[in-house]
């Protein structure tokens, strides 16, 4: 069996993280090992987790010294991760039990390298908002106007991370560069099952309208290297369909 890894990036979601660890722990696919990498300054929550998880032999928890970002603490994660298979989740989503094991079948049976699956968008109390379904896409130019890969459903084997392919140090849309750049070498293959219940939560980074655009903008500036015109048009499509999605959950 082939290990998988699962990433985790931890900031101020103790309400949250023993629920995504428990569907990590309980998945009927067992080699895997889990990495939580602690990025924030604040301690407090530090000590929690390590007595947590202390008794835990598959879960590693990595101290960042300084706050760094939910990207570039994944490339981290990456970095130290044992497994042949990438798997993300943030500590706020729960999966449900045959997420690994279905997904990693697919994914083998057909020799994908990379995967994301359907998902339910649920409120704090975990009512359910609305369903995102997954799509296979061939080429980045099919995402360059809606992002429809949600992070915590992704499996990527581990050899497609490699040069400068991470995500990027944005504050929001670091998942969204990286899946472009992906797609400039390989499909991300998109499975039908819904496996994954990812949380919506009002203080959350996707949450405040101005960064989202400022994120945004960069992704097609800066990461794709796009013009000003080009950039501003692609924002303003990715901007209306999130609208648009929005309204038909």
């Amino acid at each position: 069996m082939d290990l998988v890894t699962v990433i985790i990036p931890y900031f101020k979601k103790k309400k949250f993280i023993q629920e995504a660890v428990k569907s990590v722990l309980n998945q009927k696919y067992k080699n895997i090992e889990i990495i939580i990498i602690y990025d924030d300054e604040d301690k407090t929550e530090l000590k929690y987790l390590r007595n947590l998880y202390k008794k835990n032999k598959i879960l590693r928890i990595i101290d960042n010294k300084k706050n760094i970002g939910a990207g570039p603490s994944r490339n981290l994660g990456i970095k130290n991760a044992k497994g042949k298979y990438i798997s993300f989740i943030d500590a706020d989503d729960f999966w449900k039990k045959d997420k690994i094991k279905y997904q990693l079948k697919i994914m083998k049976k057909y020799n994908y390298l990379a995967s994301h699956t359907s998902y339910s968008i649920i409120d704090i109390n975990r009512k359910i908002l609305g369903k995102r379904y997954a799509k296979s896409f061939d080429n980045y130019k099919q995402i360059l106007k809606s992002c429809d890969i949600g992070l915590s459903t992704v499996m990527l084997k581990k050899t497609v991370l490699k040069d400068k392919v991470k995500f990027a140090n944005l504050k929001t849309k670091e998942d969204f560069v990286l899946w472009l750049k992906i797609l400039k070498k390989f499909p991300i293959i998109g499975i039908e099952k819904n496996l994954v219940k990812w949380r919506l939560l009002k203080n959350s980074l996707s949450s405040p309208v101005f960064q989202k655009l400022f994120d945004g903008y960069k992704v097609y500036n800066t990461y794709m290297g796009f013009n000003s015109v080009k950039s501003i048009y692609l924002l303003f499509c990715l901007s209306v369909n999130f609208l648009l999605k929005k309204i038909n959950d």
